[in-house]
């Protein structure tokens, strides 16, 4: 598993080997290029649909900051702009899962109708319960090609249960094998999990500055972002999977 360090500064986006970086905070501060290595751009769901129920700006708008900064280092990839199903989110916006599904997949194919200058657009997979995310495949369809680099949602926030992430993960790989996911936001509970690490190719976490804030220090720190992500790849378990699948 290759992890993306979330980074909030984008004059500290080159300080880590590979970086995730929101397009929210690209709109508010970049005038300018930033140095940068691998990177990929998040679309700023959690922002967007949890403050605002919808996206604020089009599909076309979120292309243009695509191609705005397709040559600004190696951006590997731009999430697409997904839909989460979290409970309180679906009560907070009056929708159901199934609806934000298709909403997700129809964004997906008005990003995948722009000019975003040859960048991956990854795609998310969404849901709650397991057999939910294997709907989300059939939704997909063709969209999803034989190991397509893809997004799983909604389990940021199941950090403190892994045993719920590896639910999601195992449906979804039982599924598609051929499949490499990405977990968004995941903190040191979930990836000390073996099984975790063993069914993501990717993933990226801010979990290194709600630490720093939380125990006194520097949230903006670039070197409590190294460190943090140096931990996580020391004591990430490499146990190999057997039976899982």
């Amino acid at each position: 598993m290759r992890f993306f360090t979330g980074m909030h500064d984008l004059h500290h986006v080159g300080k880590v080997a590979a970086a995730f970086v929101s397009v929210n905070r690209l709109r508010r501060r970049a005038r300018k290029p930033f140095i940068a290595g691998d990177w990929i751009m998040d679309s700023g769901a959690f922002t967007e649909i949890s403050q605002h129920g919808d996206y604020r700006h089009p599909a076309e708008d979120y292309a243009a900051q695509i191609r705005k900064w397709a040559g600004n280092g190696r951006l590997l990839a731009a999430v697409a702009q997904d839909f989460m199903c979290e409970a309180w989110i679906l009560q907070k916006v009056g929708r159901t899962v199934e609806q934000h599904q298709r909403m997700t997949v129809e964004r997906f194919d008005q990003l995948a109708a722009c000019d975003v200058a040859g960048v991956y657009l990854m795609p998310v997979l969404q849901g709650f319960a397991p057999a939910d995310y294997v709907r989300h495949i059939a939704m997909y369809g063709d969209r999803l090609p034989r190991g397509a680099w893809v997004g799983v949602g909604s389990v940021c926030k199941r950090n403190g249960d892994p045993r719920a992430i590896e639910e999601v993960l195992l449906a979804i790989k039982r599924a598609r094998p051929d499949l490499r996911l990405h977990g968004f936001g995941l903190k040191t509970t979930a990836l000390q999990s073996s099984l975790v690490v063993e069914l993501l190719e990717t993933a990226d976490s801010m979990a290194w500055s709600f630490a720093a804030r939380r125990q006194g220090r520097d949230p903006n720190c670039p070197h409590e972002a190294i460190a943090w992500t140096r931990n996580i790849g020391a004591g990430a378990p490499q146990l190999e999977l057997i039976g899982a699948l």
